[in-house]
């Protein structure tokens, strides 16, 4: 058969991808042990509460939303009452979090738009996403106007659904950057799609959740926005942004074969 470049680009990307994928494994592996996995999921909220939660979230330190969250619950204890107040009330219930005049007017219009899909005057349950398979759950909560990739994850796996899907945060996004299993243009939103693609297909919520958290707490405790702790970095062996900044550092070979940064223009 006479090799077309087509064919060498098809094969260059079915080897590419299954280097990542070995190399996410492995990243998950000892990111898991380093951190303590199974960790312990944060929130019992059901998927209403925990979609206005991530909404909060938005650019806010966790304190900091939560803290908003739980002024907003005080103040109004139901989410009806939310949506039907006045919206200098709820705006002023969120002043803990960041730029709560736009967080106000945006959670008010989600939970009207939820109502009118359900036809209720109560925002409905969204118990009914775990009956959906995960892309069309995504698809329904990111339907709705200001909810994207990283709210809709959210609001399936941290609430009390419990549905397997990953939501990629800043810390995430970075550490995935850096260990190029992603490339160095790829947004946060169309991370999401390329980051779960290379997890195996029958993971649960929990390991799901493991390699979501694994990677953020990496972020947050050594894959430092600026000055990255790579001196100490247990992924450093597969990590080219770390070995270009740690003098005698060398990729790990995994089978006979070393580990390389992979071709640009494949997946950025």
């Amino acid at each position: 058969m006479k090799l077309t470049a087509a064919t060498t680009s098809a094969e260059a990307l079915t080897a590419d991808f299954a280097t990542r994928q070995a190399k996410a494994m492995l990243v998950h592996e000892r990111l898991c042990a380093e951190y303590g996995a199974p960790f312990r999921f944060f929130s019992t909220k059901d998927a209403l509460s925990e979609l206005v939660s991530a909404l909060l979230s938005h650019r806010t330190k966790n304190a900091d939303s939560h803290r908003a969250y739980q002024e907003l619950r005080a103040t109004f204890p139901t989410w009806e009452e939310v949506r039907d107040a006045p919206t200098e009330a709820v705006q002023h219930a969120l002043r803990a979090c960041t730029w709560p005049e736009q967080k106000a007017p945006r959670i008010q219009a989600v939970l009207r738009e939820i109502s009118e899909r359900c036809g209720t005057d109560a925002p409905c349950s969204l118990d009914f996403l775990a009956e959906m398979p995960i892309p069309e759950a995504r698809a329904w909560l990111e339907s709705i106007s200001g909810v994207g990739p990283k709210t809709s994850a959210a609001t399936l796996l941290f609430s009390s659904l419990r549905i397997p899907a990953m939501p990629v945060d800043s810390h995430h996004h970075r550490v995935a950057q850096r260990l190029a299993l992603i490339g160095p243009k790829v947004g946060e939103g169309p991370a999401h799609k390329l980051l779960e693609a290379l997890l195996p297909p029958g993971w649960d919520a929990q390991q799901v959740y493991d390699h979501h958290e694994a990677l953020m707490f990496h972020g947050q405790k050594c894959c430092y926005f600026s000055s990255p702790a790579c001196h100490r970095c247990v992924v450093l062996d597969q990590c080219p942004f770390g070995q270009s900044r740690v003098p005698g550092s060398q990729p790990a070979v995994v089978d006979g074969c070393v580990p390389i940064a992979p071709p640009q223009g494949l997946f950025s």
